[in-house]
């Protein structure tokens, strides 16, 4: 969210009076026609006005993000509802009633910036906290779970979304093969291709935060948790069908939705939850808790309801507020950190470069991103971008200058390892499994949603033009449970002949 005098800044760039000018100031006499040599000769390059929007206009816009790179965002407030300083020192969590402004980015994954919005795909559900301790991020879905448990496996994961480097179309073929030979992306993909694969709207989904993270106490008390963005609008989906009609009357439909349910006060909103585990217990659960793959079952922790989030604010300016927003999942604040997650690890790292080539290093300090109850004070000058905000002041630590100077207390607790270095996998579970929770979510549907999804599904392998590639990717989904694997195969054989 912006400050208030960026705000006024901004109001007063839209009602601003007197002449137009260019960029350094001066007046502009003619703003229609170029200056040229004579009545009807050719342009002069002493024309500076020309030159100057010509140029500014092959440079306003930045590289799209490679993943997430259609979405939309809005400002809001959370607000704390049950008391959980037991479990987490977080400034912004101490006490019932405290509000912190907020900036949600929503997203598809595999998209371009131009493609619709009615589509089949995850939803990013990127989520900004504006602290008192600086920005808190946390970067989630709209499902609990993802296809890949390692991020040395997500390049070749997001190259089998995106375009073919010969046909320059996504394919069947890329991306079934993929998923055949990585048996955890089941779970997943049975979400994806379910009823919730294509929300009606962004409103009406829940988001997550996917990853497990580190909750530590002011005793120094580790616990990880898992947090949950419950919709209180109800969940509502698109059928397929429903979809590819409205992709195509309006591509831009779940951003419209947004922008018009906030303008009109129809502010939507999210009961926020988190699961809670004793550190004590990761080593000796079932399954390995830190696999993004799969869900903690509710029986063994239940959701436990910590805050409400309400989106309340429209951005004023696309660009500067929705694509120049930055996220990244290292952004923490004392009380919470990362876990051994290997996809968030990836994720700590890739995320923050990818921003720096993308917007610059200087994007943390424009207003959509930067801190609002606290300055960031850092030893980090120049670059593209630099507005000289630091003055004369000394740029190292230690320094006797009267600088900024390190508190000693990290923002999360030390995680215990042992072992040799190496390539290797997590540590091994009873029941580290890629099928039981894909097969588990199959079970619970209804007949009326298998059919949905079995038909999803049938109707995107036909079209591989490889038997191997289907029989693969069906035996994965026969692996979670066999009326699954039975009826997805004769589907499929239907429509392949």
């Amino acid at each position: 969210m912006t400050t208030e005098a960026d705000v006024s800044v901004q109001s007063e760039a839209v009602t601003q009076t007197g002449p137009l000018t260019t960029e350094s100031g001066a007046p502009v006499a003619d703003n229609q026609n170029s200056e040229t040599a004579g009545v009807g000769g050719p342009v002069l390059v002493q024309d500076q006005l020309l030159m100057e929007k010509l140029a500014h206009f092959n440079r306003e816009r930045i590289p799209e993000r490679v993943v997430h790179a259609r979405g939309a965002g809005a400002y809001g407030t959370f607000t704390v509802t049950a008391d959980v300083s037991r479990w987490t020192r977080a400034a912004f969590l101490s006490e019932v009633g405290k509000r912190t402004e907020t900036f949600l980015r929503f997203s598809t994954v595999a998209g371009n910036l131009g493609s619709a919005d009615a589509v089949r795909d995850p939803r990013g559900f990127a989520l900004k906290f504006y602290t008192e301790e600086g920005n808190y991020d946390l970067v989630g879905n709209n499902t609990p779970v993802f296809f890949i448990k390692d991020a040395i496996k997500f390049p070749d994961f997001i190259h089998t979304q995106k375009r073919d480097p010969y046909t320059g179309s996504q394919e069947a073929d890329n991306v079934w093969d993929f998923w055949g030979l990585s048996p955890e992306s089941t779970h997943q993909v049975t979400w994806l291709f379910g009823d919730r694969g294509i929300p009606a709207t962004l409103r009406h989904m829940n988001g997550y935060g996917s990853h497990t993270y580190q909750w530590n106490n002011e005793a120094g008390e580790v616990f990880w948790v898992k947090y949950h963005f419950k919709t209180d609008q109800g969940i509502e989906n698109l059928t397929q069908d429903e979809a590819n009609k409205l992709a195509g009357e309006d591509p831009d439909s779940h951003q419209r939705d947004l922008r018009e349910s906030i303008e009109r006060g129809d502010f939507p909103s999210w009961t926020v939850q988190v699961q809670i585990m004793p550190a004590a217990d990761a080593d000796t659960y079932r399954f390995n808790p830190f696999d993004l793959t799969k869900v903690w079952p509710h029986e063994d922790y239940p959701p436990i309801e910590i805050g409400k989030l309400e989106l309340n604010r429209n951005p004023e300016n696309v660009f500067a507020e929705v694509e120049q927003s930055i996220f990244s999942p290292a952004h923490f604040v004392p009380g919470i950190g990362p876990s051994p997650d290997k996809m968030l690890q990836g994720r700590l790292f890739a995320y923050g470069d990818a921003h720096r080539y993308r917007v610059g290093i200087n994007a943390d300090h424009l207003p959509v991103n930067r801190p609002h109850a606290t300055e960031a004070r850092t030893n980090s000058r120049d670059g593209y971008a630099y507005d000289g905000r630091h003055g004369r002041a000394k740029n190292y630590e230690p320094n006797s200058f009267g600088g900024p100077a390190e508190t000693g207390r990290p923002l999360w607790q030390p995680v215990p390892v042992t072992g040799a270095t190496g390539n290797t996998a997590a540590p091994s579970h009873a029941e580290d499994d890629d099928f039981v929770q894909a097969g588990n979510l199959y079970r619970l549907m209804s007949e009326e949603e298998r059919e949905r999804l079995i038909a999803n599904l049938a109707g995107f392998i036909a079209k591989v033009s490889r038997d191997d590639i289907a029989e693969r990717a069906i035996n994965n989904f026969r692996q979670a449970d066999p009326d699954y694997g039975k009826r997805l195969e004769a589907a499929v054989q239907a429509l392949r002949g």
